[in-house]
């Protein structure tokens, strides 16, 4: 009963706010993008994510009946957070408790309409509200921890003849703070909702919150990547799909490449690629300057080799503001400033 007057009273508490119309560009908040939160397999996973780097600690917690709550799932946070902030950016009062229909959220996230999508953002929905996150991220204390799920509740709409109006739901106040503050949060590439990938679509938010656009690149180590993950693949299976994913250059924006030190530690490097797309796995040798209409001429740039074995670039700065236990044997300059920006 406690429990019950606790929700009833949460909820009347906030002012309902109603999801904008149009076409919004979308945002994802920072730390989300920077540890590992989510599991990136489409299959059930229940066993926990535990991590600690330094002073941030993180576990997720799930339950057997929904599982943990996967990347895919994500993309509806990455929703409220867009919806949360082109609001506040215009003035508009906000609230953690937030209408709208299932049609805006899929179509926002690039999902199909049928009835299994449907269903599926329903089952998402579940999954959201039945992991829990303790972090120590964003604490005055390393030993203090914050313990939430992604969604405190959710329920359908329906009117008074019992047609559905549409779903509501409420955002804890560990992320509604983290949108909330214009320095978390990063606008994120609307392609990235065509990534299938759990891993890419992973990294590819690691790499827009720690590269940002910064010219000169970063940095990770593998081994570190493999940590910062949260993944449940051993290690080499997930080095393969990291190789694979570099071959494929999937990501929007970035060009990826991988490094090997003379002494055989192999680095994950990325930067900007031209035009704002990834870089060709394959350029076709004599390519002429006159390209297809739509595309700008800088596009066809010979691509870096994909390997390199103990080359120093000195273009791309050691991720050494995120990535310290990883790179402190190897670091021997500062990292360059994070110029990410919105």
């Amino acid at each position: 009963m406690s429990a019950t007057r606790g929700k009833a009273g949460e909820r009347e508490q906030l002012d309902l706010f109603r999801a904008l119309p149009g076409e919004l560009a979308p945002r994802d908040a920072q730390d989300l993008m920077a540890y590992p939160f989510f599991s990136l397999a489409k299959t059930h996973r229940t066993r926990p994510i535990d991590f600690k780097s330094g002073d941030v600690t993180i576990r997720v917690e799930a339950v057997p009946e929904h599982g943990m709550a996967t990347i895919w799932d994500a993309d509806i946070l990455v929703w409220a957070a867009s919806q949360i902030v082109e609001a506040r950016d215009h003035g508009l009062r906000t609230s953690r408790l937030m209408a709208a229909t299932p049609y805006e959220i899929l179509t926002f996230i690039g999902r199909g309409t049928s009835v299994r999508d449907y269903h599926r953002l329903k089952a998402a929905l579940d999954r959201l509200q039945s992991t829990t996150i303790a972090t120590s991220i964003r604490q005055l204390s390393e030993r203090r921890m914050h313990r939430f799920s992604w969604i405190n509740e959710w329920k359908e709409r329906l009117d008074q003849n019992g047609r559905p109006l549409g779903l509501e739901l409420i955002v804890p106040d560990w992320f509604y703070a983290a949108v909330m503050d214009d320095a978390l949060v990063l606008t994120i590439d609307r392609a990235y909702f065509g990534l299938t990938g759990g891993l890419e679509r992973w990294l590819y938010r690691l790499v827009r919150k720690h590269g940002g656009r910064q010219r000169t690149g970063w940095r990770f180590d593998f081994r570190h990547l493999h940590l910062k993950s949260g993944s449940l693949s051993p290690f080499k299976r997930f080095a393969f799909e990291l190789r694979d994913i570099v071959r494929r250059q999937p990501l929007p924006g970035y060009a990826l490449f991988i490094e090997v030190e003379v002494r055989g530690r192999t680095l994950l490097a990325f930067e900007p690629a031209p035009c704002g797309k990834p870089v060709e796995a394959l350029v076709l040798s004599g390519t002429c300057t006159i390209v297809p209409s739509g595309t700008r001429p800088s596009c066809y740039r010979e691509p870096k080799p994909g390997l390199s074995h103990g080359r120093k670039t000195g273009i791309r700065a050691l991720n050494l503001e995120s990535n310290q236990e990883s790179n402190s044997l190897a670091g021997k300059r500062p990292s360059a400033d994070n110029v990410a920006g919105r």
